[in-house]
């Protein structure tokens, strides 16, 4: 009995496609909404993901298909995709699953950083340009673009790269020359200070990811001269976007 009595209080199930701190701080204030069930989903690329406390689900759905399985299955009302700005075929997915089903997605899309006075930056549109611009122009590469895009750098067997990565690579990867660092940002501006001087890295390779958890790297790249080698972000598919955690919250109490 007490168990009916819980479904009859829930109203509303929202589904968050999460990965980023955005996600987590979204689910985290849907969740104290009365009359409504958040629901997290992450990849669960990283090994260690940091999961928010809730009701949370890991691993993929299996496509549009399976997306559109599980929003069926579970009776989803809402999917909010706060996934991060490089996560794009899950954007995609949810796009056509959400329209198959019928049920309204907002796109969570954070600011990507913009160019500010004094940084040298080189943008690139994919992973395959970044590593084409370093050829001939780059010697000591820090490289901060996760540990799935590595490989298409190991041919540049004459350039040392530092590569700084939430997981190790799988020892089957094809990894450029030179050391790998396992840390998990955010970061701080004197960590990141410190280690372009102590590797006297002349360039970054890092994607358009936005937010402030990775930032500092572009600010101590900016004080040092160092060249930054920057991938812009792929494209999204068309969506009601907002940009901050509040809109989101309003969209969704607007919507209910």
């Amino acid at each position: 009995m007490p168990h009916a009595q819980k479904q009859l209080t829930i109203v509303k199930r929202v589904l968050i496609l999460g990965g980023t701190g955005d996600a987590a701080e979204i689910f985290a204030r849907v969740a104290t909404i009365p009359g409504i069930e958040a629901i997290a989903s992450l990849a669960g690329r990283t090994r260690q993901p940091s999961v928010p406390a809730g009701n949370v689900r890991i691993g993929g759905f299996g496509g549009v298909v399976g997306l559109v399985s599980y929003l069926q299955e579970m009776r989803i009302d809402f999917v909010i995709d706060a996934t991060h700005p490089f996560a794009n075929q899950m954007s995609w997915n949810a796009a056509a699953a959400t329209a198959e089903v019928g049920i309204p997605r907002l796109l969570f899309n954070r600011p990507p950083w913009e160019k500010q006075k004094g940084d040298r930056w080189i943008e690139v549109e994919n992973i395959t340009d970044a590593a084409a611009a370093l050829e001939n122009q780059a010697k000591r590469v820090f490289l901060t673009v996760g540990r799935q895009e590595i490989s298409a750098f190991a041919y540049l067997d004459n350039i040392w790269f530092l590569m700084r990565v939430i997981d190790p690579p799988s020892p089957d990867t094809l990894v450029p020359p030179g050391l790998i660092l396992c840390d998990r940002g955010p970061f701080a501006l004197d960590n990141e200070r410190e280690i372009l001087i102590q590797h006297q890295i002349d360039s970054i390779v890092s994607k358009n990811s936005g937010g402030d958890a990775t930032y500092a790297k572009i600010i101590a790249a900016r004080e040092l001269g160092v060249k930054v080698v920057m991938v812009n972000r792929p494209p999204v598919p068309p969506s009601e976007q907002v940009t901050n955690i509040e809109d989101a919250i309003t969209w969704l109490l607007n919507n209910l």
